[in-house]
Order: C-alpha cells, then structure tokens, then sequence
C-alpha cells in the first residue's frame, strides 16, 4: 500500500519522532523512502545581492545536514532511502516531487495547532492540495 513516502525534513530536532515512524512504517512495508529538504525561498529574496549567496550556501549546508541525520535513521531501521536537496517554495516543492515519484503517502511535521484546527502553512497547503494521504504530525519541541 505505502511502497513509496516522501518525508520532508527542515532539520529541527522535533522532526526526529517523524522520520523514526516513517522509518518504522517503511520498514514495515519494505517501502522506499525520500527525504526531502526544501531551501526555501522565502528567506532571501529581500536579501542584498551581496549577502544571498553565503545565505543560501548556509541553507544548503543545513538542509545536507538534515538530510544526512535523517538518512542515517532510515539506514538503522535497513530502509532504502534517496535524497532530495531542492530550492523554492516548500509546499510546492514537497507536492511537485510526490507527484514526480508517484509517491503513495507523505509523511511530515506541522506546527499545529488542531485545537484551533489550524496547520502550519506548509502543512495545510500539502493536505489540501496533496494527491496522495498525508500524515501530518504534531511537531513538538524534544
């Protein structure tokens, strides 16, 4: 049923229960699992020219990171695992690659708040436009 999940990383701690029940999950079911790190965007663009690129040279440096932490965890629970460093708007980012591997869940975090019914912006935009389920988790601070 899941053979393929997605699994957006943005290099935070609380991430950590997210991508060990995704690894659960995967292993499982002997799925693949892609990480997915998104430089996103929006932290530049009202940047001097001067200052974007050693800004987005640190992004970059903290979504390889990430994506290495995490990878690592897939690798303990013996799933295979891909990753993915992209740049632009992470909500589109994370959609555009589901729909380019066919994915069949993507799992991440949100900052929730699901007693006011509100996700994060991130997380709301993929469960609304998202063609696959999605299991968004509660990101809580370790």
């Amino acid at each position: 049923m899941y053979d393929t999940i997605l699994v957006p990383v943005d290099g935070s701690d609380s991430m950590a229960p997210i991508v060990e029940d995704a690894a659960t999950l995967a292993a499982e079911r002997d799925a693949t699992v892609h990480l997915l790190y998104v430089v996103d965007k929006r932290a530049f663009l009202t940047l001097a020219d001067d200052r974007r690129d050693e800004v987005i040279e640190e992004l970059e440096a903290q979504g390889s990171a990430a994506l290495e932490v995490a990878s690592a965890t897939m690798k303990d629970h013996e799933v295979a695992v891909e990753t993915h460093l992209h740049h632009g708007d992470p909500a589109d980012e994370i959609l555009d690659l589901a729909t380019e591997l066919e994915v069949d869940l993507i799992a991440m975090g949100t900052h929730a708040r699901f007693e006011d019914n509100i996700l994060g912006s991130v997380s709301r935009t993929v469960v609304v436009e998202a063609d696959v389920p999605v299991l968004a988790t509660p990101l809580t601070e370790p």
